[in-house]
């Protein structure tokens, strides 16, 4: 028997010493923090708190609450809010106006202290007098020519009044909101009546706009309301057994707001640097794009003869595209030997009356020759001015390989005085021979660069071997100096190197439009223009790669986005994006049919190039855009608003921008700009 109880507990002893180890602690928790209870209560009247007091289920934390959190009315100091424990307290640093529903909006910036699972749309609300107002706005806010949406931007709302503009630059807003990280917004405490709503990145903190922010605006008044609806709730029984429960609910419109957000592309004016990089040039860079070109004249540090001349009597001037960058090519000796040059720069700029007038700027530019360490310091000093450059460089723009449909060019270290047009060749491989190319002669200024560039117009045999010759002192620079001679080969492309994608549109309302491709980075690497009535938008000699593609609605036929402007009440022009991508192999021909409103604007944008992402959850990964053959689409899924359905699920498509809100090629409710 004893030997049958020391069996035993040895057997015990063997299985606890198994069962020995971690608890596994149970499943994640992926549940947001729970409100408990608050001081003041929710919905709370007659109350004027110095502070509020919010509990929750469980330890919390706070992200980024100086920005995120907002109070409604807004104040002209931001009340406090901190978090400690399950308990987070909201002190008002302003005293409360009478008679006012006060709502102070969390957005996201609340969450578990463990997982970080995040209480999006939170929002408390009470008031200083008798009556709450309830009443909501609800939408979203995206970039106007990105479709990205727009976190952490501040949104409110102004009665309507005769002067809607000047109250968005004269007075703060009524009611805000803050953005959360899918754009989404909701503004709270409305009363009775029709809103102008507006979208701001208020950089300084003013609840106004001025030029220099972006903006968005809704381009009719809306009437917030409610409408009570059914929700139907399933209840699971201990057994097992599920049943449906009905109850009432209410549903705030208008929740479709869509902000398209934008930016003037306003910049004060001013001279941003200049300097002299070398003795022959002079270099000036504005803050902003102007539409004139500046004059510069010489005020000091040469003789008499040459003070107040303007730079066409003694240089060359080569302006960037948007002209905010302006080179000076020197061409005066006696201008090029002074040491130091005092010029007045006059150009066109904004007055406090926001008027365009002309303004000059006395710069003073110095250079000092570089010491050549291999010369002896008396020998250096003895030299007047040294030679800037030992040659003139002669640069080819297409290396060894040579697009099909593109022409041959070339560039120079400084501007041209002459060229011998026969001593510069284009020459095909024929066998082992080198011979001319019929039309390569013909050589004419770069559009872009006409200064520093030439161009060579050739219709290019595919695949063929080519050299580009440049004969010794065949150019001569305004500067008297000669070239080297030179030969640089390179091979044309094939016509099977090539795609073509052809996009058949629908949705265009016989607008003219301009379609991009996109690179993965969101870049626009090739344009078409599609007139008035056009169906498609061709591309060719297309490079194998990954693309994306979008469309704006060209309304002026200019060939360029144009943005929009809140003072004159005009919008920018609609953007529409493909919601696929796009592979491309060598010797593809792709016909793809595009309905631009075939899915709401919020979601058109592929996920894979957008960069305002939500953040994942812990463990959670990132969804799946394309389908494995390249043109697959999975609609990504929002965060609702919360409440009773208060965002649609909408499936229509976008609007034409409305004169009372109507929708566009849509058969369900879309988002409404």
């Amino acid at each position: 028997m004893r030997r049958l109880l020391y069996y035993f507990l040895l057997v015990l002893l063997a299985a606890s010493c198994a069962s020995i180890g971690r608890p596994d602690g149970g499943p994640r928790d992926e549940t947001p923090p729970v409100f408990v209870s608050s001081t003041p209560a929710p919905g709370a009247v007659d109350v004027t708190p110095h502070r509020m007091i919010v509990n929750f289920n469980e330890n919390i934390q706070l992200e980024d609450a100086f920005n995120k959190v907002v109070s409604s009315p807004p104040s002209k100091n931001v009340p406090t809010v901190r978090a400690n424990g399950r308990r987070m307290t909201v002190e008002f640093r302003d005293s409360l106006l009478p008679n006012t529903t006060y709502t102070i909006d969390f957005a996201d910036a609340i969450k578990d202290l463990n997982e970080g699972n995040i209480l999006d749309g939170f929002a408390l609300d009470f008031s200083t007098g008798p009556t709450l107002d309830s009443l909501r706005i609800s939408g979203i806010v995206l970039d106007a020519q990105t479709l990205e949406p727009q976190q952490g931007m501040l949104v409110g709302v102004h009665t309507e009044t005769d002067s809607v503009d000047s109250a968005l630059m004269s007075r703060p807003f009524e009611r805000i909101a803050r953005t959360n990280q899918y754009g989404q917004f909701t503004v709270r405490g409305l009363a009775p009546g029709r809103y102008r709503v507006y979208a701001l990145d208020d950089v300084n903190r003013d609840y106004m706009w001025d030029r220099s922010e972006v903006v968005g605006f809704y381009p009719v008044s809306v009437s917030p309301s409610v409408e009570e609806i059914a929700v139907s709730d399933t209840l699971y029984a201990s057994t097992g057994e599920d049943s449906v429960a009905v109850r009432g609910g209410v549903h705030f419109l208008p929740d479709d707001i869509l902000l398209s957000t934008f930016s003037l592309g306003y910049s004060p004016q001013y001279v941003k640097d200049y300097k002299r990089p070398e003795r022959r040039r002079v270099n000036i860079n504005f803050a902003a794009a102007a539409d004139s070109l500046a004059r510069l004249a010489i005020v000091d540090g040469v003789p008499d003869s040459l003070r107040g001349l303007e730079w066409p009597a003694w240089a060359l001037m080569h302006p960037n595209a948007t002209r905010d960058t302006l080179d000076f090519w020197v061409t005066d000796p006696a201008v090029m030997a002074a040491d130091s040059l005092r010029l007045a720069l006059s150009y066109m700029k904004e007055d406090s009356a926001r008027n365009m007038v002309w303004t000059t700027d006395t710069l003073r530019f110095f250079f000092r020759e570089p010491r050549d360490t291999k010369k002896p310091v008396k020998d250096a000093e003895a030299d007047t001015i040294p030679p800037v450059h030992d040659a003139l460089g002669v640069r080819p723009s297409s290396g060894s390989v040579q697009e099909l449909h593109l022409p041959f060019a070339f560039e120079v270290s400084e501007p041209l005085a002459t060229i011998d047009s026969a001593a510069v060749r284009i020459e095909i491989q024929r066998d082992t021979l080198w011979m001319p190319v019929a039309d390569g002669r013909t050589l004419s200024p770069d559009t872009v660069n006409p200064l520093l560039a030439r161009v060579f117009d050739i219709k290019w045999e595919p695949g063929a071997r080519y050299r580009f010759n440049v004969d010794s002192a065949a150019m001569v620079s305004v500067y008297g100096e000669h070239n080297k001679a030179m030969t640089s080969e390179f091979t044309v492309k094939n016509k099977d190197d090539y795609s073509t994608l052809v996009f058949r549109l629908d949705g265009l309302d016989d607008l003219p439009a301009v379609v991009e491709l996109l690179s993965t980075s969101d870049q626009p690497v090739y344009r078409t223009a599609v007139p008035a009535g056009g169906r498609d938008a061709t591309f060719t000699f297309l490079a194998p790669g990954t693309y994306y593609a979008r469309l704006y609605i060209d309304e002026n036929a200019n060939g360029r986005w144009d943005t929009g402007n809140p003072e004159t009440q005009l919008q920018p022009e609609e953007t529409f994006y493909y919601p696929k991508k796009i592979e491309l192999k060598k010797n593809w021909d792709i016909d793809q049919n595009w309905d631009i409103a075939a899915e709401p604007l919020d979601s058109q944008k592929p996920r894979a190039i957008k960069k305002n992402k939500p953040k994942l959850k812990r463990g959670e990964r990132e969804p799946i855009d394309e389908d494995d053959d390249g043109f697959g689409y999975e609609q990504e899924n929002y965060n609702p608003f919360g409440g009773s359905g208060s965002r649609n699920s909408n499936r229509g498509g976008g609007n034409r921008r409305p004169s009372g809100g109507g929708f566009r090629n849509s058969n369900t409710s879309g988002l409404r700009r």
